[in-house]
């Protein structure tokens, strides 16, 4: 978690206070320890063997079916039992504080589904026959409650901690999606370990680990995909930066500032993924723009301005036989388009452009206007937000201007390790002397600032 807010230090402690409340108060009689000692043994198993995912922040195991049948067989405290197993994880990399956290977690949600099962009247212990079908009702309530409980704990920690991470590690919520329907679908074996154990006994659990390792390997093989993914973005972007040495930074930014936008108007899943990756790759086009045009300090000539207008086209291209990019590719290809119409390289109006490219419009835009270009210094954040505002309805979408402010209000604007900041500062920061401000920089032509105005040598 690295070092957590004082915030995010009392979610976590509160968090673990309530699962050792829980522990505590108990009643312990009358548990089914033998049914406990195995299914904690599969937590155990299951959590030893997690799979990593998205750069190592979050992990995935089966173990939420040992904890649903635990719920069945011995009720709501045996089952935060059998949660609290996570503890003794055979798993190297969490701290100390990620280990409790994560137990905590699971003990409160196997706990707290144990008490959804009753209350859907489900009855304790080893079913029959006679169970079927009325068992299965309780049973995916259960499961339901689980799973959401689990996965809102964790999603509450990980936005507590979004400022302390990459943007990467936290942008992509398509995962959590998946992930609960992963958790789902493997929480039902779960009732299968149960009706099987009162024929086989304790040997229930062992015929379900064929399943257990089909879907360990299906979740690593999705893992490896995703890590093929971010490996792809991060080649193409810092192929861009290498030639456009003032950039750097600036595609993570504005992978950032989109999803902020994003975030704020209700974007969820899927689409909140490919949005990401189009603010990565929306420059990759730069590929196809000679160097000595990207760093070109004084105007460029008219066929220079033509080479940088071609870069969307150029960027597709590039991009449009990767598959996952899916709905990113239209951002790509018009993330220089215009509200009133007079942009690039279509000439698209209002609603005609994309949404994805409207939002990257924005975002685009301020991080263009907050950094340092090779002709002309950073702008303050104030003042980019203002300048946002006076071309909102001309240039950008005007509730995408609304939506990014308000997030930049409320999250602020965090800079990239080893950026330069802009004379006046960012939201909240101390004021520090910057670059030359764009105001007394030369007359020279916007590389890829669409809040710039339009200048071009006619020699």
């Amino acid at each position: 978690m690295g070092k957590l807010s004082r915030v995010a230090l009392l979610y976590v402690t509160a968090v673990v206070a309530a699962a050792v409340a829980v522990l505590v108060r108990g009643p312990f009689t009358g548990l089914g320890w033998s049914y406990i000692a195995v299914l904690g043994a599969l937590v155990i198993i299951s959590e030893s063997r997690a799979t990593q995912l998205r750069q190592g922040r979050l992990s995935w195991s089966p173990s939420s079916t040992a904890m649903l049948a635990s719920v069945v067989l011995v009720g709501p405290v045996g089952a935060a039992l059998v949660g609290a197993c996570t503890a003794v994880a055979l798993r190297r990399g969490p701290s100390v504080l990620q280990r409790v956290f994560n137990t905590a977690m699971h003990v409160l949600s196997a706990y707290l589904a144990g008490r959804a099962y009753l209350a859907l009247g489900g009855h304790v212990g080893l079913p029959d026959a006679s169970s079927f079908p009325r068992i299965i009702w309780p049973f995916a309530g259960a499961a339901v409650t689980q799973v959401a409980v689990n996965h809102g704990l964790l999603g509450g920690v990980l936005w507590l901690t979004r400022d302390a991470e990459p943007a990467s590690a936290h942008a992509g919520v398509g995962l959590s999606a998946r992930l609960q329907l992963s958790d789902l679908g493997y929480g039902a074996f779960g009732l299968l370990i149960a009706a099987l154990w009162r024929v086989v006994g304790p040997f229930a659990p062992v015929l379900v680990l064929i399943p257990f390792i089909v879907a360990r390997w299906a979740m690593a093989q999705f893992a490896e995909q995703q890590r093929a993914y971010e490996a792809t973005m991060g080649a193409l972007c810092q192929a861009v930066e290498t030639k456009d040495f003032y950039t750097r930074g600036h595609s993570e930014r504005v992978s950032r500032g989109s999803v902020m936008i994003a975030r704020e108007i209700g974007m969820r899943g899927a689409r909140l993924e490919a949005l990401r990756y189009a603010g990565m790759l929306h420059d990759v086009g730069k590929l196809g723009v000679p160097t000595k045009v990207l760093q070109k300090t004084g105007k460029l000539t008219e066929e220079e301005y033509q080479a940088i207008q071609l870069h969307p086209m150029q960027g597709l291209a590039i991009v449009r036989e990767i598959g996952f990019l899916d709905e990113a590719l239209a951002g790509i290809m018009h993330h220089h388009e215009r509200i009133d119409g007079r942009g690039y390289p279509t000439g698209l109006a209002g609603d005609e452009i994309p949404e994805f490219a409207r939002v990257l419009a924005v975002a685009d835009a301020f991080d263009s206007m907050t950094s340092t270009r090779s002709y002309r210094g950073a702008r303050p954040v104030e003042e980019a937000i203002a300048e946002l505002g006076k071309w909102s309805g001309t240039q950008f979408d005007p509730a995408f201007v609304a939506a990014f402010v308000a997030a930049i209000r409320r999250e602020g604007w965090q800079r990239s390790a080893g950026e330069p900041a802009a004379a006046g500062g960012g939201l909240g920061a101390p004021s520090t002397a910057g670059p030359q401000d764009e105001r007394s920089a030369p007359a020279v032509q916007d590389r890829d600032d669409p809040a710039a105005p339009q200048r071009v040598d006619s020699q």
